[in-house]
């Protein structure tokens, strides 16, 4: 049962950041903007949000420093993925192109910004982790449930699940969801009625930048006490969790729990009895979850249906 309960909670470590980001790409690409840049925006959130726990860490601590980093991250991640707005909307360049470039600057930067700050030239930035929450009164006591959700967690979690509901309840239940989705079906459509397009989308592209920036630093986190400007691929896996979501919620949960899992046992097999004595190599587990992209897009990329106005910049004058 400790070994299950170990296995799952491990599952929702890495499923989280997943999650977020996966429901960052959906609002963008529900606008009509591709994100590929995820991964780019992911780094850079993590870069500054790690970079600010490192300097204020002599002077604050535990989740009210973890608080604010997610603020510094989530409002990086805006910054940087106006890159892609003013691109993609006001430039009409190609956004695959726009978000390529994203992704190779961001990486380059933060070795680079890392080295100058620090002394000796150093490119990982130390940190360290006073976040983790040992045991929540009452509900911690909780049989099964309580070491799974309520002991040795941390509030990134909570935020997740918080982040899932309330997209759920914007796409679905308010004007601006509606609008949202309107601009990444039918732009002039939307246009004809009077919503602004261009307003829209740069909304659309801006809450990505958000929770892809806070996506950075909630899988840096709880994985590790340095940043060494990498977030492991995880903005290319998001990508592929927005794509077997189908650009809803609900699904991009279901999948992102599929994939979380494949990453733990990618990172913790050596934990797991069944797994540590079979004769398989490490870089094989490490494989897992890309290996488990390639065939599920395989087998599932026909049946995609992406927002028919995704990728395609706006024309007010066509019909």
């Amino acid at each position: 049962m400790n070994d299950l309960i170990f296995l799952l909670s491990q599952t929702l470590i890495f499923s989280v950041p997943l999650l977020i980001v996966a429901l960052g790409g959906m609002f963008s690409e529900r606008s009509g903007i591709v994100n590929i840049g995820l991964e780019g925006i992911m780094i850079m959130g993590a870069f500054s949000g790690i970079l600010f726990i490192s300097s204020m860490q002599d002077i604050l601590s535990g989740q009210l420093l973890l608080i604010l980093a997610i603020l510094v991250s989530s409002v990086t991640g805006i910054l940087y993925s106006l890159l892609h707005a003013y691109a993609s909307i006001n430039m009409n360049a190609d956004q695959v192109i726009s978000g390529t470039a994203l992704n190779m600057f961001a990486p380059a930067f933060a070795v680079f910004s890392a080295r100058m700050i620090q002394s000796q030239g150093v490119q990982q930035i130390q940190f360290e982790n006073t976040f983790r929450i040992e045991k929540i009164p009452v509900l911690g006591d909780i049989p099964i449930l309580g070491k799974l959700l309520f002991q040795g967690v941390y509030i990134t979690t909570y935020l997740g699940i918080a982040i899932l509901v309330a997209s759920i309840l914007i796409l679905y239940r308010t004007r601006f969801g509606l609008r949202l989705r309107a601009c990444g079906e039918h732009p002039q459509a939307a246009d004809a009625v009077g919503i602004n397009v261009y307003r829209i989308r740069y909304a659309g592209v801006m809450i990505s930048g958000a929770l892809a920036g806070l996506g950075g630093l909630v899988f840096v986190v709880p994985t590790s006490t340095n940043f060494n400007a990498t977030v492991a691929g995880y903005g290319f896996l998001a990508l592929a969790v927005l794509i077997f979501g189908q650009w809803r919620p609900q699904r991009i949960l279901v999948v992102s729990l599929l994939f979380g899992f494949l990453k733990t046992v990618a990172a913790a097999y050596s934990g797991i009895p069944i797994l540590k004595d079979l004769p398989i190599p490490a870089n094989i587990y490490k494989m897992v979850p890309f290996i488990a992209t390639l065939i599920i897009l395989a087998f599932t990329s026909r049946r995609s249906q992406a927002p028919r106005a995704s990728g395609i910049p706006f024309d007010k004058g066509a019909r």
